[in-house]
């Protein structure tokens, strides 16, 4: 480092700030009267470059690009006049979280936000002698693309009165990080993803913290909460503050009120070709699938990966416990029949948890037992060998490939006797009420047909049959 500040390479506290940005208040829907804050552990920082990994089993990392006020001289019960006095420097900060962990935190950010690296600060830091800490900007990207951009002006609370706040009960202590809130355009990051973060001012800055994303491998063990997202969830890590879609009951019965063949039709005229999971029979003939997508994968069997992921609490029982109301797994099998990706424990417990259903481009072990479960179970045939056989159970809650169809976690999966859909959530609306119109004038037309018309201008329907059929609709 060439700044004169010493780089806390670990800090004695990390103090986060929960909403500081008037824009992300917004974002959230509540302006906080007083500043409220959490704790990180020290060891959840890192440096600039470090990679850092996606809990195997998590769907939401989330990204915070914030200002890290680095403490300079023991502060205890400071004025806010005098706050920004105790201040040695600041640099850029990110405050990563998983948010499948939230509901076990009860508010502490403890698990969600305090995992290794999940603070890296850096690269280097401003002395706060030099800078003006009213004019400070605050930038981040993700994979190049500016998301964020505030400055320190748009503040709800200053650092000054940060410092205050704190002081009163808790002495600050020289090497002490305080993250200073995030403005609103926070999002998710997933493997592949690079993240950079930059504080400046006047011609100063403190480069760019870089941090990489890969996917972690090894899963959460049985002994503790495991990740478990909702909707909430995904609205509040992508920074939406309305939902964009909601699988309610009500939507639930409009879906189910319509064929999947003609929700099919539908999404064929809007350039959706490629959306059947093909090749399934279900346990339930004439039983309704409909909800949404948390995804499993299996790699081809490999010895030493079997040894390593396939033994224990792998991925599959992993997903299966954390399975939710309204879920339906998904399972990337490439299509093996030659072994069973499911048997009865796992589909009774599946179950037991309020899923929709499961569906697998695989074989499906115990066949009799599992078509006994009310859970409905697609898949491509029985197989009495275990999963060991073909499969190395890998990663869950991915976007997968299941029958010919790309599947993302979050996706609406429907199915009846026809076979499964992959509707994507955005589509969804449009999608159905189309369908039901569609079914609703197939109505009309079957009428006209068992009355002896012929199909001859009837189907499709012409000027004339258009005619006949408002007046029939008039009637209803």
């Amino acid at each position: 480092m060439t700044s004169p500040v010493p780089f806390p390479e670990r800090p004695g506290k990390i103090i986060a700030l929960h909403l500081n940005y008037r824009s992300r208040a917004a974002q959230r829907g509540r302006v906080p009267d007083q500043p409220s804050y959490f704790l990180k552990p020290p060891t959840s920082v890192a440096a600039s470059g470090a990679v850092l990994e996606r809990p195997a089993g998590t769907e939401l990392l989330g990204f915070e690009g914030e200002i890290a006020l680095i403490i300079g001289r023991a502060a205890r019960r400071v004025t806010p006049a005098d706050g920004w006095s105790y201040v040695a420097g600041v640099t850029a900060a990110n405050d990563f979280g998983v948010y499948d962990l939230r509901y076990a935190d009860k508010g502490s950010n403890l698990r969600s936000k305090g995992g290794d690296g999940f603070t890296p600060i850096g690269p280097e830091v401003l002395p706060a002698a030099d800078i003006d800490p009213a004019a400070l900007r605050l930038r981040t990207w993700l994979n190049g693309e500016l998301v964020q951009h505030d400055t320190t002006a748009d503040l709800l609370f200053d650092f000054g009165r940060l410092v205050a706040d704190l002081s009163q009960l808790i002495t600050l202590e020289p090497g002490d990080v305080m993250l200073t809130g995030t403005p609103a355009g926070a999002s998710v990051a997933g493997p592949g993803d690079v993240i950079e973060v930059e504080v400046d001012t006047e011609g100063r800055t403190t480069g760019r913290l870089v941090t990489p994303i890969t996917q972690g491998t090894v899963p959460f063990g049985p002994y503790g909460a495991l990740p478990r997202v909702d909707d909430q969830q995904r609205r509040d890590a992508y920074g939406k503050a309305e939902p964009e879609f909601t699988l309610n009951a009500s939507l639930r019965e409009r879906i189910e009120s319509v064929g999947v063949a003609t929700l099919s039709a539908q999404l064929r005229k809007r350039g959706y070709n490629a959306v059947s999971i093909d090749g399934l029979t279900s346990t339930r003939p004439g039983v309704r699938l409909t909800g949404r997508a948390r995804t499993l994968r299996y790699l081809p069997y490999r010895e030493d990966l079997f040894r390593e992921h396939g033994s224990g609490y792998n991925a599959q029982k992993l997903v299966i416990d954390a399975l939710g109301p309204g879920d339906v797994l998904v399972m990337e099998a490439r299509g093996e029949r030659g072994t069973g990706t499911v048997g009865d424990i796992l589909a009774l417990r599946a179950q037991v948890q309020g899923a929709a259903g499961i569906v697998t481009d695989g074989g499906v072990r115990d066949l009799a037992a599992v078509s006994s479960l009310d859970i409905p179970v697609y898949h491509t045939g029985a197989h009495p060998a275990v999963l060991g056989r073909r499969h190395v159970p890998w990663d869950i809650d991915i976007a997968i490939s299941c029958g010919g169809a790309a599947v993302c976690p979050g996706d609406v999966i429907v199915g009846d006797d026809d076979g499964v859909l992959v509707i994507p959530p955005h589509l969804i609306e449009e999608v159905v009420g189309a369908a039901i119109e569609q079914e609703r004038q197939e109505t009309f037309i079957a009428e006209q047909v068992a009355a002896g018309e012929r199909v001859e201008g009837l189907y499709p329907m012409d000027e004339y049959w258009r005619g006949r059929y408002a007046e029939w609709l008039a009637k209803r």
